[in-house]
């Protein structure tokens, strides 16, 4: 998939003028662009015949946005001074980046909420000129799937004790990607039911005995 096509056509006293007029309103560098010279520039004839302004068309390169958003991640870990390397996973209907090195905490955040912010602004920057939505899934060192392996644990325990007890058990508030672990984690125990209660960011999986 592929990022969609932006075009300008614009003026100036010179090609490049005119070319540098187009990535201007385009919001683009020269290396991204490709033109056609639609109308070569001439000058005044003897003074007595107005001169022609250059006219081109830029064309912005059509961009994957999964590049896109290395580009946006390598730009943040620069100006952050951190030193990471990255690796992609295609899926059918997602691309899991993962990003790998040292002392990485501060990218993962309490229960992964920086990881959670930094996933969406990425989407919201690979999406911004694509015609047809692509889902990245940011991780960093496995995190993701060493909270879902805490979680689906979690999950059993709190299960058990609610058939024992009888008693619902309402757990903190989680994020949409982190209930639907413990809802899936739950999904074939026939002795218990799990629903989610309260507005977000505040929602909360409440795990309880099926009546």
């Amino acid at each position: 998939m592929i990022t969609k096509q932006q075009v300008s056509e614009k003026t100036g006293r010179t090609i490049d003028e005119a070319i540098d007029n187009a990535i201007n309103e385009l919001g683009v560098s020269r290396d991204k662009i490709d033109y056609e010279v639609l109308e070569q520039p001439t000058k005044r004839l003897f003074g007595l015949i107005g001169s022609k302004l250059a006219k081109v068309r830029v064309t912005v390169r059509a961009v994957d946005p999964i590049e896109v958003a290395e580009d946006f991640l390598n730009s943040m870990f620069d100006t952050m001074g951190i030193d990471v390397s990255m690796e992609k996973v295609a899926h059918d209907d997602y691309t899991v980046i993962n990003i790998h090195g040292d002392d990485l905490g501060v990218l993962i955040g309490k229960h992964g909420q920086t990881l959670d912010a930094l996933q969406y602004l990425t989407n919201l920057v690979a999406n911004r000129d694509s015609e047809e939505r692509c889902k990245i899934v940011l991780d960093v060192e496995e995190y993701r799937k060493r909270r879902a392996d805490t979680l689906s644990r979690l999950a059993f325990r709190l299960a058990d004790r609610v058939k024992r007890r009888g008693d619902r058990v309402v757990l903190e508030p989680m994020s949409p990607q982190e209930r639907k672990v413990i809802h899936m984690a739950l999904q074939n125990d026939n002795r218990i039911v799990t629903y989610s209660e309260g507005e977000e960011p505040f929602r909360k999986v409440v795990i309880a005995l099926k009546k």
